[in-house]
């Protein structure tokens, strides 16, 4: 058997597939790679998008595995319809992925990104004047938007840890953990100083943070997105950081995937980038890592996954 990694994962994983597989690297993880390397293997684990037509490709393939949560990282359907079992790892990346988010507030709160450009071409004492744009979070106010294994452990992080306000916000507002107060989208946006977009990419999250809502933020708060890209419409938050109507964001995720050279974000001093990093850490790697290949080695040996993400598929 042949099992094609679509991204890199934790050594140890890799040491437990090839133990039962041939594991494949794939040599771009370019839609177009991803399509020639997919052409004879029996699984994948990806942490990146598969193109719409991978199964197309793939014709040997019988079971696909995620790398974390996403679910819009693999065309759902078109596996289903197929009979290929998909399986995720939900809460893998959890803890990682929620101190990025406390991370980038700090960033943000503090100037940090000017400071650290200031400091290798300007004065000393003109940057040190920059501190003073800097703000404690401790009485500040988050807004988590999709409060699952991310947003519990940000909830706890900032209410218990510093002292913070937390509103919660998600389609159950009865199953919000005590740290997170429950309120509408509406009120929770117009109060935070920090929005942090946690929620899975669906047909009712899709734009989510549009013209609209982002216009409903106040004009000193932060946008932090580690959910999926497209749950905020990328134009419209590049023209409200363009035109200052909010302080600035931080953004793990974005609407088409990977920033092409020239995208507009990349010219903006008040957006903080990473590509897709925010739950890679050597400690959930290792999780993960270990958590996949025995997922993927179960699916091939024809066992129910413990994470099912079609179950539809299965057959007793």
């Amino acid at each position: 058997m042949k099992v094609l990694l679509v991204d890199p994962i934790d050594p140890s994983g890799v040491a437990l597939l090839r133990s039962k597989a041939e594991v494949v690297h794939c040599s771009e993880a370019s839609f177009d790679g991803i399509r020639r390397d997919a052409a004879d293997v029996d699984a994948a684990i990806t942490r990146s998008r598969l193109p719409d037509d991978f199964f197309d490709h793939a014709k040997r393939i019988k079971a696909v595995m995620i790398h974390g949560t996403g679910l819009d990282l693999v065309p759902l359907k078109a596996a289903s319809e197929r009979g290929i079992p998909v399986a995720n790892i939900p809460g893998g990346n959890a803890q990682s992925v929620a101190e990025y988010c406390v991370m980038a507030m700090m960033v943000l709160a503090r100037n940090f990104p000017e400071i650290h450009s200031s400091i290798r071409t300007k004065q000393w004492d003109e940057t040190r004047l920059l501190g003073a744009k800097s703000h404690e979070i401790a009485a500040m106010t988050t807004g988590i938007v999709g409060v699952g294994e991310i947003g519990k452990r940000v909830a706890k992080i900032c209410g218990s840890g510093f002292g913070m306000r937390v509103l919660g916000h998600q389609r159950r507002l009865d199953r919000l953990p005590p740290e997170a107060e429950p309120v509408t989208l509406d009120r929770l946006v117009a109060e935070s100083d920090f929005v942090v977009v946690t929620c899975p990419l669906t047909p009712e999250t899709h734009h989510l943070f549009n013209g609209k809502m982002l216009s409903k933020m106040k004009s000193t708060s932060w946008l932090i997105n580690v959910g999926r890209g497209a749950v905020v419409e990328e134009a419209a938050l590049v023209e409200a950081l363009q035109k200052k109507r909010i302080a600035g964001a931080m953004l793990d995720v974005y609407e088409h995937y990977r920033l092409e050279p020239g995208h507009p974000l990349l010219s903006l001093e008040n957006a903080v980038l990473t590509p897709h990093l925010a739950g890679m850490t050597q400690e959930s790697r290792r999780r993960m890592g270990a958590a996949a290949a025995e997922e993927t080695l179960r699916m091939l040996a024809g066992e129910k996954p413990k994470n099912f993400v079609n179950p539809e598929v299965w057959k007793s």
